[in-house]
């Protein structure tokens, strides 16, 4: 399958992301977020809830200012004042966030689907009569019937939507079934749709990438996967596969992958996993004798490609599974004549110690053990 090469990531690590429980950003932190998303190529832009008001706002004001150098979308309610709020501070683009499935109808906004046309298609008319772009959800399409769904976004586009946001709200769908609700809608209008997929399943990237290939061409991400309750498609993730399985520029520039990563890791005061895909500090690491010795011979041989490409870091791990390549490799680099018996005694001593350096054993230790192993092999 092919994805369109004019599809449009929108990072929403500063709305959907900060909405993680627990997560608060201050004004500078937010800002400073928002600065490196626009320094690393990232055009669209989800930036906060101006309804929050105070220093929600203060950050937006300031975020603001650039707003004629990338597109930065304001989240709001289906409440007529929150919109004209986020209006009023000079956003051009809203987004209306509003639910299509009968449980969160009653349960959530105690509405009936007749409200939620009519409430849509108002909010629609109001905000594209002050030239706003806008965009509007259809929450919770997993639990939404398809009928309905199909009849929502035929009525948002006819009110001049610009851009309808497919919300898979508790990640429930897999992919065969998100790419059922991005054609039952393709079916039924025209409007540009767009990728909001949970990650309760571990099935938010793939998810996000059958929804662009059925025809989707908007989609959001969180810088580390962050967000709601499992968190949301991870911005460096969708970026590289895009770039490797379907040969798509998402226009960032993937050396700042790594940074950008650690930025938002520092600020959310949550590290970034060891196995986090393309950015955790594991990804470029090797350890075992067999993949040591083909990464010695060949980078490509253990790894798809290079961590420079990303802004990572390669790294060659001493422990419990090496192999007397590595070690030999590390001391020679270090100017250590070697001998075959002395490195025998070494890797036995590196394998029974191992469990004392996690993370593995630092050259200093190496040396050691390897003088020690020359004191018994002599």
């Amino acid at each position: 399958m092919s994805i369109q090469k004019n599809i449009i990531l929108e990072d929403t690590t500063l709305r959907d992301g900060e909405q993680a429980p627990g997560i608060a950003f201050s004004k500078e932190t937010k800002v400073n977020i928002f600065n490196s998303l626009v320094e690393a190529g990232v055009k669209w832009i989800e930036a906060g809830i101006p309804a929050m008001k105070g220093d929600e706002v203060l950050a937006l004001k300031e975020i603001l200012e650039r707003k004629d150098e990338v597109n930065i979308i304001g989240w709001n309610r289906g409440i007529l004042e929150d919109i004209k709020y986020t209006l009023s501070l000079g956003f051009k683009a809203v987004h209306i966030g509003l639910p299509t499935s009968n449980i969160h109808l009653k349960h959530s906004v105690s509405k009936d689907r007749n409200w939620l046309l009519t409430t849509a298609s108002d909010m629609i008319k109001f905000a594209k009569d002050k030239d706003a772009f806008v965009s509007i959800s259809a929450e919770d399409v997993g639990r939404t019937e398809m009928s309905f769904l199909q009849e929502y976004a035929a009525t948002v586009e006819q009110a001049g939507a610009d851009r309808l946001r497919l919300s898979d709200t508790i990640g429930i769908l897999n992919s065969q079934q998100y790419v059922q609700r991005v054609s039952i809608v393709r079916q039924a209008s025209s409007i540009d749709l767009q990728c909001h997929c949970h990650n309760d399943f571990g099935l938010a990237v793939a998810n996000t990438l059958a929804g662009l290939e059925a025809g989707a061409r908007y989609f959001h991400v969180c810088v580390n996967g962050m967000g709601e309750r499992a968190g949301m498609p991870d911005l460096a993730q969708m970026v590289m596969a895009l770039q490797h399985f379907y040969q798509v520029d998402s226009g960032v520039d993937t050396r700042q992958l790594t940074r950008l990563s650690h930025e938002v890791a520092q600020a959310s005061q949550h590290a970034v996993s060891p196995w986090q895909p393309i950015v955790g500090s594991n990804v470029f690491a090797h350890e075992s004798g067999i993949h040591v010795n083909g990464m010695l011979k060949d980078s490509k041989t253990f790894e798809p490609f290079e961590p420079e490409i990303v802004g990572g870091q390669r790294r060659m791990v001493v422990g419990k599974h090496s192999g007397r390549t590595i070690l030999q490799n590390i001391l020679d680099l270090d100017g250590v004549q070697t001998t075959p018996e002395a490195l025998e005694h070494c890797l036995a001593l590196v394998r029974k110690t191992a469990g004392e350096h996690p993370g593995g054993i630092p050259v200093h230790v190496l040396h050691k053990l390897y003088q020690q192993a020359e004191g018994t092999s002599s």
